[in-house]
């Protein structure tokens, strides 16, 4: 029986950075994949696909204003869906096979197949031919990651009626797609359709769209997305969904209680994501697992177990690939002896619609909700010169300082580069900066990044120099 020092179950960004750390760190590794390919969600059918789906319609819909900037395009352009979604494909293969050169690099051992404990100290790999196997484990990092969620009176075809995952290879645009849920995964998907000539409906169950993000953020990217021809039915509460041939019913209650029907070639359904440990047979181990499938941690993110950790969208918090790879690296770094820490405050989330939509520490719902006094700058990308010269004027960046330190409690910002521009962010937060901090700091000129200077400067005494 081979022996390891540590085996992470799940090669989804929390698993595969994990797995390096541990072997950085001198472990002997191994990695169990139920899947082919390595990447989990996040780079087979989650971040990454969606993202060169969102890259490639992108383009397409940039090329309608082309004249705007003088540049005249003679013939007939048209969308090739099927190219559109190989070349998707050949950007995962490309990210996944580098995830295995990186597993060979650091000489971690993959098993390919279903992982499932036996006891605390060993898992049993079982092969898709039915075939299996048994390692020993000292410690174990659960990462099996998560899977769409549905409502229960819903029953996905995969066909019609889909999840996120159908939606990243389907065979046509859809004439209209609609979407049930306004969150992330909905909005993201329904821009790529939007921008290739579907029309898109989403129906909310809350009263706004991306509802875990300050509320202005989603007024602003509501506001921008109606502007591109998208739908928005937000206090609505679906309640049943039937497919007759190629057409989709969906009905649902508004606000007073009355019926609302939406009819439609496909229903995207993106209610969220559930923790995934179907086959894990964590009872063997003795790993405490809840009703709805997640494992339950300490703060070293340590189950009931000692031996065995969890990590990643199977245990508490954002799902997120990022906050994986940092639960990842802390529980590799703790079974080393050392002291790592992760601040689930300053992890940013990202909308990567056009225009971007990130954000990182507290909303001034929540300031609001515990008490802090605080003050808020913001300033609109339109005043922007660099957002002027590339026709990306809509959005703002907010800065929400403390009110006695100035300390920066939350940034949130919608526009172009947002995804990127909220790192900076991150790095004043993680410092403790003050708003007076970043408006003293230089930012070159002209860039978006002006943008988080300006709010600063706003956020200190209004001081915004170009607003």
């Amino acid at each position: 029986m081979s022996s390891f020092d540590v085996v992470i179950i799940g090669s989804g960004p929390g698993g595969y950075v994990s797995a390096i750390r541990c072997a950085q760190l001198g472990f002997k590794t191994a990695i169990i994949e139920k899947y082919s390919t390595l990447g989990g969600t996040c780079l087979n059918v989650g971040c990454i696909p969606s993202k060169a789906l969102l890259a490639s319609s992108h383009h397409y819909e940039e090329l309608q204003h082309f004249a705007d900037h003088g540049i005249e395009v003679s013939g007939k352009v048209k969308v090739d869906l099927g190219k559109m979604i190989a070349r998707k494909q050949a950007v995962v293969d490309q990210t996944s096979g580098g995830v295995k050169f990186l597993m060979d690099k650091n000489k971690i051992t993959v098993f390919e197949g279903l992982g499932s404990f036996e006891s605390a100290t060993k898992i049993k790999i079982t092969k898709a031919d039915g075939k299996s196997e048994t390692i020993e484990a000292k410690n174990t990092i659960i990462a099996t990651g998560s899977k769409p969620s549905s409502l229960p009176f819903i029953k996905l075809d995969k066909e019609r009626i889909i999840t996120s995952t159908e939606a990243l290879k389907l065979p046509e645009v859809p004439k209209h797609l609609i979407i049930i849920g306004g969150g992330v995964i909905g909005i993201e998907l329904g821009q790529v359709y939007l921008r290739l000539g579907a029309q898109v409906s989403v129906v909310e169950f809350l009263d706004r769209i991306i509802p875990g993000m300050d509320a202005g953020l989603s007024k602003e990217l509501t506001k921008v997305l109606k502007k591109q021809g998208m739908k928005f039915y937000t206090s609505h509460k679906v309640k049943e969904v039937t497919r007759k041939g190629a057409t989709v019913t969906v009905q649902a209650d508004d606000a007073k209680g009355n019926t609302v029907t939406f009819e439609g070639d496909y229903c995207l359904v993106a209610v969220g994501r559930r923790p995934y440990t179907d086959g894990l047979a964590a009872d063997k181990a003795g790993v405490k697992v809840t009703d709805r499938g997640m494992i339950e941690v300490n703060d070293h993110l340590q189950t009931n177990v000692p031996n065995i950790y969890a990590i990643g969208d199977v245990v508490r918090g954002a799902m997120l690939a990022h906050k994986a790879e940092e639960e990842g690296t802390l529980v590799a770094e703790i079974l080393a002896g050392q002291k790592p820490h992760i601040d689930y405050n300053l992890i940013p989330g990202v909308v990567y619609t056009w225009p971007e939509v990130a954000a990182v520490g507290k909303t001034e719902e929540q300031l609001k909700e515990a008490g802090v006094a605080y003050k808020a700058g913001s300033f609109p990308f339109k005043a922007l010169g660099r957002a002027r010269a590339s026709a990306d004027n809509d959005g703002f960046v907010k800065i929400l300082a403390d009110a006695k330190t100035d300390e920066v409690l939350g940034v949130h910002m919608i526009g172009a580069r947002c995804a990127d521009l909220i790192a900076e962010a991150v790095t004043a937060m993680e410092f403790r900066a003050s708003a007076e901090d970043i408006s003293r700091m230089s930012h070159a000129h002209p860039t978006f990044a002006e943008a988080v200077k300006e709010a600063a400067l706003a956020a200190t005494d209004d001081r915004a120099l170009h607003v």
